[in-house]
């Protein structure tokens, strides 16, 4: 089986009632880097997020999107990354300057992290509150297996400039014949994995790597792409928002009003003629309602 990029492997060990997913992104990771200078400290935590998401979709087998976030923070405001179930992801992150030099906790201080799934109209969303500990985003996935979740897991994620992935140990329920120094010994070395092992790929290589004394049984691997979902339609829907007094007094002061996507960096610009006709639309579906 051959070694990819922007990939999800899973796999599971022959003789211990173990499952695994080891992920990299270098695509998908640059382009979310695309026309953002991060701090890294916030390219870190966005890297490691990006990671993770693609390891939660993979292990939950929904159908929907997962997004994990987290808010509140002086340093970091806002950091979202999402993953659908065909693993396409998008992330972002906005930051102070003061965020340049940070340690995850000062980055991530009085934050609150939340893990959303949305299966879509048909089912009810669900989310969970993840406590944010730690030295990385790592300690607080990790937590909040065992806490939240309550399946006992074991957590790796890297990342830099070029690439970020990592990897994630479940014990299967109702597995037997699992004992402590098992799962201790695959948790140290799973925790061995750093950002140069995704140079070459992620795949049986690497796997053997880092688990040299055991027999993995490897499935097909899914292939990972960075998407972005902004439109048309859902810029018209900010400047309906803004209102159209103030989109018109930004159009006549610049000669035009521009949306810019903060997760893909593509810009729509609207002129006063598409001013008139989405003002002009949404009035026509207000005289409707009131009839």
């Amino acid at each position: 089986m051959q070694e990819q990029s922007d990939a999800v492997f899973p796999f599971a060990f022959e003789s211990l009632p173990v499952r695994g997913e080891i992920v990299q992104l270098q695509s998908a990771w640059r382009r979310m880097q695309l026309g953002h200078n991060y701090a890294a400290p916030v390219r870190e935590v966005l890297g490691h997020a990006a990671a993770a998401a693609g390891l939660i979709s993979q292990s939950l087998k929904f159908n929907g999107k997962i997004t994990l976030q987290i808010s509140g923070s002086e340093r970091m405001p806002m950091l979202v990354m999402q993953c659908t179930s065909k693993l396409a992801l998008r992330g972002m992150a906005s930051a102070q300057p003061e965020a340049d030099g940070a340690s995850f906790a000062e980055l991530t201080d009085g934050a609150r992290c939340a893990i959303t799934l949305d299966a879509g109209r048909a089912e009810r969303r669900y989310q969970g509150i993840v406590e944010v500990c730690g030295d990385t985003l790592r300690d607080s996935l990790q937590n909040y297996y065992a806490r939240s979740a309550q399946i006992p897991s074991h957590l790796q994620l890297v990342t830099d400039k070029a690439h970020c992935g990592g990897i994630l140990l479940q014990q299967m329920p109702g597995g037997t014949g699992l004992v402590a120094d098992d799962w201790r010994r695959l948790g140290l070395l799973a925790g061995t994995l750093r950002s140069e092992d995704l140079a070459g790929g992620v795949g049986p290589d690497l796997l053997q790597k880092l688990f040299a004394e055991d027999d993995i049984r490897l499935y097909r691997p899914r292939a990972a792409r960075f998407h972005c979902q902004c439109s048309q339609r859902r810029a018209e829907q900010v400047l309906k928002l803004l209102g159209e007094t103030e989109s018109r007094e930004v159009c006549a002061e610049l000669g035009r009003v521009e949306v810019t996507c903060e997760y893909c960096g593509r810009t729509r610009s609207f002129d006063t003629v598409d001013l008139s006709r989405l003002f002009a639309t949404r009035a026509l579906q207000d005289s409707d309602a009131l009839h």
